[in-house]
């Protein structure tokens, strides 16, 4: 049919748990688990995204359902080339009455703390995925883009981005972070906290999918109005038979305290750094949440009491990076100093 000389540029918010992917002039088209399952024998992804979400701890011995990310950064390089190609293939395939002769320029999220070996990789494995060209842009400041925060501006702007594997505060003025601090405590750690928690007092084996559920059913930063409590089922730890107990949200908050504590301390540790003149900007206008950690319940109220700073929580936490990144791509010339090439 007819040809199309480049791919429509694309923005990827690789997320140690989901990535989602921004097509230029489209918007958002994609939100997936990081997630690829892998044919031991032939070295085939049979699965990318949600469906071989599913396959974890269900698949037969050739099959390995595995998250090529881990902490923000690649783990496994080989596969998250794959899973990159997969999604901008993904993206791309709306308008498949084109064929492209180049592929699209693509940015893509990375954590702030990020080295530059880890840098490169992504740059790598974005270009072996097919893009012509690869920017980085770091978290925060997408996710500042992506709330709407004035990042171009003289004036201090504080976000605390809660994903996957990492959770990132900054302070940014004038197009870039003055100061900030990453930690690798995020929703995963929460997840394992939980797991944990519940293997030590109950002898009872969980899975990812059901601690994730705990966290989100019943998990809190911050006292509730009314305590709550939900019914699990696990493996028996003891005797191998599955088993059913009840777990309150008390019990959720104090397993996840340790991970909590530490997103806590970064945000304090990154006002303690903070310039006099950009704190004083804080005060007044407030830090923004952004991330799937961001609907923690009452984390917000706990960040409030713990610096004395108003807290708000950004408009779409979850899709805040995805946003700002897209953003970036779209008006490239105005946001040309947050990108990396």
């Amino acid at each position: 049919m007819f040809g199309e000389l480049f791919g429509r540029d694309v923005a990827i918010d690789l997320g140690t748990a989901n990535t989602l992917v921004f097509v230029k002039g489209q918007g958002i088209v994609l939100s997936e688990p990081s997630v690829v399952a892998i044919d031991s024998k032939t070295d085939r992804a049979v699965a990318v995204g949600s469906a071989a979400k599913r396959m974890l701890g269900r698949t037969p011995g050739n099959i390995v359902a595995i998250r090529p990310l881990k902490d923000g950064v690649i783990a496994d390089f080989e596969v998250t080339e794959k899973m990159i190609a997969y999604f901008i293939r993904k993206a791309q395939s709306k308008r498949r009455w084109f064929r492209y002769i180049l592929g699209p320029r693509v940015v893509v999220c990375v954590p702030s703390g990020v080295t530059k070996v880890e840098l490169r990789a992504v740059r790598e494995a974005t270009e072996a995925a097919g893009a012509r060209q690869a920017f980085t842009i770091e978290e925060p400041l997408a996710a500042a883009i992506g709330a709407g925060l004035p990042v171009n501006e003289a004036q201090g702007s504080m976000i605390v981005d809660i994903g996957g594997g990492t959770s990132e505060v900054a302070v940014i003025s004038m197009g870039g972070i003055v100061t900030k601090s990453s930690t690798r405590m995020a929703g995963d750690d929460i997840d394992d906290a939980i797991a944990s928690y519940i293997q030590k007092e109950y002898k009872l084996a969980i899975g990812a999918q059901t601690s994730e559920q705990l966290k989100i059913e019943l998990g809190s930063a911050f006292p509730l109005e009314e305590e709550e409590s939900a019914e699990i089922r696990g493996r028996d730890l003891v005797n191998g038979l599955p088993k059913t107990v009840v777990m309150t949200s008390e019990e959720i908050r104090e397993a996840i305290s340790a991970p909590v504590d530490a997103i806590v301390a970064a945000v304090r540790d990154t006002l303690d750094r903070t310039p006099p003149e950009l704190a004083s900007d804080i005060m007044d206008r407030g830090m923004v949440l952004a991330g799937g950690g961001a609907l923690l319940r009452h984390l917000d109220e706990r960040l409030r009491r713990e610096t004395k700073i108003p807290v708000h929580i950004a408009d779409d936490p979850l899709m805040c990076v995805a946003i700002g990144s897209g953003r970036s791509l779209e008006e490239m010339d105005l946001y040309r100093t947050v990108l990396s090439s």
